[in-house]
């Protein structure tokens, strides 16, 4: 649970911020928390904002640069986890073993990136099936003002249908800078899926 000094700060920020939160239920299972579209480093401060207002543990990836010097401690303050880009097969180990001793977290990941637009990465999918996880789709709007959770799904295996629920969540959903936005397709997925 988290400490009501950070629930009070996001407190603070929805009541001053022109964004609005709006949110299904959150899981109370650890899981995987999509944050789409990921068209701005905003996201950020938006994803602490939610999690914080909703009371959710949550974790996210980051490169392991970020974790260097007087920024570590507070990057894992607040749920970062370094991540070596040499060696990501690590990372879907260290998530796994997480969720074997039983920690209750929701896992943060973006799988369009912000400068990509070829497609999403295929890393949450795999770590949700893996782990049989369920996957939240957290989502930024600018278009309607409005960011929160959307649904939660739990994967059935077969990729085309899986992504097809999500890219019909997300067709009305601009990002935080729209013109980023890419549609919600895995690079491996075939086009005519």
């Amino acid at each position: 649970m988290l400490s009501s000094s950070r629930r009070a700060v996001a407190r603070l920020f929805w009541r001053l911020s022109r964004w609005t939160l709006r949110s299904e239920p959150v899981p109370q299972r650890a899981g995987i928390l999509i944050g789409a579209p990921h068209t701005s480093n905003w996201d950020f401060v938006l994803m602490i904002a939610i999690s914080w207002r909703l009371d959710m543990d949550i974790r996210w990836l980051g490169k392991h640069t970020l974790f260097s010097g007087w920024k570590g401690p507070v990057m894992r303050a607040l749920g970062g986890i370094p991540v070596d880009r040499r060696d990501p097969s690590r990372v879907v180990l260290d998530v796994l073993e997480h969720v074997a001793r039983g920690e209750v977290f929701h896992l943060v990941v973006t799988p369009e990136g912000t400068r990509s637009g070829d497609g999403w990465k295929s890393g949450f999918y795999r770590i949700a099936s893996e782990a049989g996880l369920p996957v939240t789709l957290g989502y930024v709007d600018r278009t309607t003002m409005t960011t929160g959770l959307g649904p939660t799904l739990e994967l059935t295996g077969d990729v085309g249908a899986d992504m097809d629920r999500v890219r019909a969540f997300y067709a009305d959903k601009a990002g935080f800078n729209p013109k980023l936005r890419t549609e919600p397709r895995l690079r491996s997925e075939p086009d005519g899926v």
